[in-house]
């Protein structure tokens, strides 16, 4: 195994047993509340809406300013000054198939300066510019820009695909620590979203660091960026579906095992609630959000809608049948439900089955796919081969 240079502790593993059971964690399908969605295509004036014109310029973007006010915070796009810098660190582990680049990307705003880290790895027999596949990362780093637990992010495996690839890891934007969140862009370069309640937190800050990838990915001739696939499991599946919501430039986004806050259902309050995750981890989302703890149901919008906010665009939720932390059935019924953009209101031919217990292989068509695995949390090989023929299948 190789060595860490960085451990963040997985804490989705450690729950507070003494606020668990206060909460009364419901993991019994017969004890989910009847679901009552807020209807995206009626806007807040009553308006029904029906066409693109109507969605793009009126529905989509309440819904997106909903999502900031009350969830996530929003993303700022300002800074003075973007550049990057090939560093040379550590060897690239895969010289026979990959060319390898270590990247410094600094970012100035106001007099001052933040330097993240970017890892690529480019097929090395290809003659064109390859399609990108960027992975958030909030798991143990190593040396060589590898992740030890197999799966996780399979660079041999994607490349051989014909894929380039790239990830960042979170903590050298914004720590995922509740004490040491600031500790990176939210105080250096942006120190008035800590003021506003409904400001940029943890999350708002990796989306921001995947839209810095995107933009050196756009510079990178080795790179077709009009081709660019983000992923994010778990806590990071949240990240990237809001990243793709704010920045239209990603074709595919991935979101593996998100569950609440991401891709699953709040109103359903199945495994973790909105209430449990804002005690467990009160820096990811925005303050606004901590409103809504056992109060789901005043929410104006629900994770369908933000499914939604991807369309055009690719869109693909996978779950596990072991994660019932994560409420697969709340996410997959995102899907099912988010899923009506694209049938009825960009008029493309995209349908999941109505009942979640009768998707037995994974559903992979143009704009739009699902599937479960068995097995518990994680991101695996077995995931990967799956997003890659959803990506394949969005990337004529």
């Amino acid at each position: 195994m190789l060595k860490p240079i960085l451990v963040v502790s997985l804490l989705f593993l450690v729950q507070n047993p003494i606020l668990m059971a206060q909460q009364k964690v419901n993991e019994d399908e017969s004890k989910v509340p009847s679901l009552s969605l807020p209807d995206p295509f009626v806007s807040e004036h009553g308006k029904i809406i029906n066409n693109v014109s109507d969605w793009e310029g009126i529905r989509r973007p309440e819904i997106l300013k909903a999502f900031t006010h009350e969830v996530y915070g929003g993303i700022p796009t300002d800074f003075d000054s973007f550049s990057y810098e090939e560093v040379s660190e550590n060897p690239n582990p895969f010289p026979e198939t990959t060319l390898f680049k270590e990247l410094d990307i600094s970012v100035s705003r106001n007099g001052k300066s933040h330097t993240m880290r970017l890892n690529v790895f480019f097929p090395k027999s290809s003659n064109t510019p390859a399609p990108i596949i960027l992975l958030i990362n909030h798991r143990a780093t190593y040396e060589d820009g590898r992740i030890a637990e197999d799966g996780y992010w399979p660079v041999e495996e994607l490349v051989s695909r014909g894929f380039a690839t790239a990830s960042f890891h979170g903590e050298t934007v914004a720590p995922d620590d509740a004490e040491r969140f600031t500790q990176g862009i939210l105080s250096t370069l942006y120190p008035e979203e800590l003021e506003n309640p409904a400001g940029m937190r943890t999350f708002g800050a990796w989306g921001w660091a995947a839209m810095r990838a995107m933009d050196y990915f756009m510079q990178e001739p080795l790179i077709d960026a009009k081709k660019a696939t983000i992923v994010g499991h778990s806590r990071s599946g949240k990240t990237a579906l809001w990243t793709g919501a704010n920045d239209p430039r990603w074709a595919v986004v991935i979101s593996n095992e998100s569950g609440c806050g991401g891709a699953a259902l709040s109103r359903r309050k199945f495994g973790e609630t909105v209430t449990i995750i804002n005690h467990s981890f009160p820096h990811w989302f925005n303050d606004n959000f901590k409103n809504y703890n056992n109060h789901e149901e005043l929410l104006p919008i629900d994770q369908h809608m933000l499914a939604m906010l991807i369309a055009p665009r690719a869109i693909y939720i996978s779950s596990a049948k072991g994660d019932l932390w994560a409420d697969p059935k709340g996410e997959y019924l995102s899907m099912q439900i988010g899923s009506r953009i694209y049938s009825d209101i960009y008029k493309q031919s995209v349908s999941f089955p109505e009942d979640f217990e009768n998707v037995q292989a994974p559903i992979h068509q143009e704009h739009a796919g699902y599937h479960i695995r068995e097995g518990e949390h994680g991101l695996t090989l077995e995931d990967w081969q799956h997003f890659m023929d959803f990506i394949d299948l969005n990337s004529k």
